[in-house]
Order: structure tokens, then C-alpha cells, then sequence
């Protein structure tokens, strides 16, 4: 369950930092390196934005001050903050500051979540279509962009960054979008993903994840211990990565389910 984890464990799903391209199984059972795509990950955050928009249609304003399954965000945080990111973003795009700081990120969401439906969805709207024409004219795809906290990426991984933000904020809203709901390939590069950032981690011993359909993932290693060998469908395994399940759907063998600190 969402409560018996704190924000910032949640939170690392979308603080990722720089790493190789996404990996994407080959039919022989390795992985192969796949170069990003920022025009086909620009049409997904648009398909994304849209099931989102198309969501808050049956709305009331009261929904709005309901929690989300985020602790202490109500679903208006939630809607401020996925504005806001993208107006981040932007500025990230263009090579400004992603945040003025990290107070004035969390100010602007706190005054903005209490708006009416009306406002969120149109601002929403607007400052997801800035960022989607902000990306569409960028062209030097290679670039490093700095953001926040220090974090490094190419310029490439930013249409995916987006994209982490509106699936998962989607079902952080509790409103029936679950994790089993992820289109098959957003569930996969995120797990590429988030197994990449705790890769060698001195907290974290070696761990494998694997699917039925034989899809795995190998994670952790700077701590001792025997391997773990994690089995389960591929959006257990990343409800586990990203912080929003406890485990408890998945098999474990050669010892417990590791605890995957924040980073």
C-alpha cells in the first residue's frame, strides 16, 4: 500500500539520473542497446496527457481536496505539481534553472492545488502543450541539460522524464488508472530504468527480477549477501521499484525482497 511509504522513496521514480539508453530484450535473451526516441516518446507523453485530461472530466471540484494516494498531497498537489513540471521542463529545454529552488517549487504547488477543476484542467492543458511545442523545436537532441538537484541527462531523455511524470502521477491520483493499466512498453523502460539506478548500490544485494514471458532485470550488487531472484509480472516488478507496492505480489528466492532506499 502507497501509505506505508514515504514521499521521497516514491518520488525516486522520477528523479533518474543519467544513464546508458534504455535497454530492450533481444529474442535471443540478452539485452540489446536501443538508441531513445524523442519524436515516438513525444507522441506517447501526448497520448499520456490526454488520458489524463480525459479523466478529470467527471470531476466535481470537491474530488480535487480528496488525498491522493501520495502522503500528504491531496489530487489538486498532484495536478499543480504535473503543471508545474512541465513549465520545469521548459525551462530545462531552453537552458534556464529547472527550479528557481526547491522552495519555490514546493510554494507553487501549495498554492496552486486548491484551484477549481476548471483552472487545473486548463492549466494543465497549456502548460502541457508548451512543453510538447518547447520539445518538438528542440535539435540538438545530444546535449547535456542540467536538472534539478544537480542531475545531468541528454536532452534525448527528456520527452521520457515527462512521460514517467504523467503515467505514474495518473495513478497516484487513485481515480482507477492503476499500474496494470501502463501501456506494456512504458513498463518495461521504466523498469530498465529504475533497475540502472540501483545498479551497484552498496544497500542493495545483487537481485534479478524476472517475468513468466522471460523479461528480467538485474539490480543492486554493492551489498553482500547471496543473489536474490525476484518473480513476478513485470508491473509488480516496478510497483516494487518505483515505490508504489510493497512486494508482497511477488516471489522471492535467496532471501528477502531487498529495501530499496531513496536516492
Amino acid at each position: 500500500m502507497y501509505e506505508a511509504f514515504d514521499f521521497e522513496r516514491i518520488a525516486r521514480a522520477f528523479d533518474l539520473r543519467s544513464t546508458a539508453d534504455t535497454f530492450t530484450r533481444s529474442s535471443v535473451g540478452g539485452y540489446a542497446r536501443s538508441m531513445i526516441d524523442p519524436a515516438h516518446d513525444l507522441e506517447a507523453v501526448r497520448g499520456a496527457t490526454d488520458r489524463l485530461l480525459g479523466a478529470t472530466a467527471a470531476w466535481g471540484d470537491a474530488t480535487l481536496g480528496e488525498p491522493s494516494r501520495l502522503p500528504g498531497w491531496s489530487r489538486g498537489h498532484v495536478l499543480a505539481h504535473l503543471s508545474r513540471n512541465a513549465d520545469a521542463l521548459v525551462n530545462v529545454l531552453r537552458g534556464r534553472p529547472m527550479y528557481a529552488s526547491s522552495e519555490t517549487r514546493d510554494a507553487d504547488i501549495e498554492r496552486d492545488a486548491p484551484r477549481p477543476l476548471e483552472a487545473h484542467v486548463a492549466d494543465l492543458r497549456e502548460s502541457a502543450a508548451a512543453f510538447l511545442t518547447a520539445a518538438a523545436g528542440s535539435t540538438d537532441w545530444a546535449r547535456t541539460v542540467t536538472l534539478r538537484n544537480g542531475v545531468t541527462d541528454q536532452a534525448r531523455r527528456i520527452p521520457f522524464r515527462r512521460l514517467v511524470e504523467v503515467e505514474l502521477h495518473h495513478v497516484d491520483l487513485g481515480i482507477g488508472y492503476e499500474l496494470e493499466d501502463l501501456p506494456e512498453e512504458f513498463v518495461s523502460r521504466e523498469n530498465d530504468f529504475l533497475a540502472e539506478r540501483f545498479a551497484g548500490h552498496p544497500r542493495v544485494a545483487a537481485t534479478t527480477a524476472t517475468t513468466g514471458d522471460g523479461r528480467s532485470w538485474t539490480t543492486g550488487g554493492g551489498a553482500e549477501g547471496t543473489p536474490v531472484a525476484v518473480r513476478g509480472t513485470a508491473t509488480d516488478i516496478l510497483g516494487w521499484l518505483c515505490g508504489r507496492r510493497d512486494g508482497s505480489g511477488l516471489t522471492v528466492e535467496g532471501g528477502s525482497l531487498p529495501a530499496l532506499p531513496p536516492l
